[in-house]
């Protein structure tokens, strides 16, 4: 089964990717503390996920595929939450 996006949905999303990105700039010029990596990482999911949904096309998709896709997602979730784990146990001086 093909599927193919309206012009229309790829131009709203392409507008909001670009709102994404100006509010990751405004967000980092603004001191949150240790915040500011948090909020960047949240905007950063929520810019990928729309580039997977609709501009590779897994919103569309057999159920397999979108499985895959979030089993993929989720391992990066995993690793991010080990490494940031990692960071904010250390002992910055």
């Amino acid at each position: 089964m093909t599927h193919a996006a309206s012009p229309r949905t790829y131009v709203i999303v392409l507008l909001a990717l670009l709102a994404l990105t100006v509010v990751t700039t405004v967000v980092a010029h603004i001191d949150l503390g240790p915040g500011n990596s948090a909020v960047a990482m949240l905007i950063a999911v929520v810019k990928m996920l729309l580039v997977m949904l609709f501009f590779m096309h897994i919103r569309y998709e057999a159920r397999l595929t979108r499985l895959f896709a979030g089993a993929g997602l989720l391992w990066l979730l995993f690793m991010i939450g080990l490494v940031m784990a990692d960071v904010l146990s250390r002992n910055w001086r």
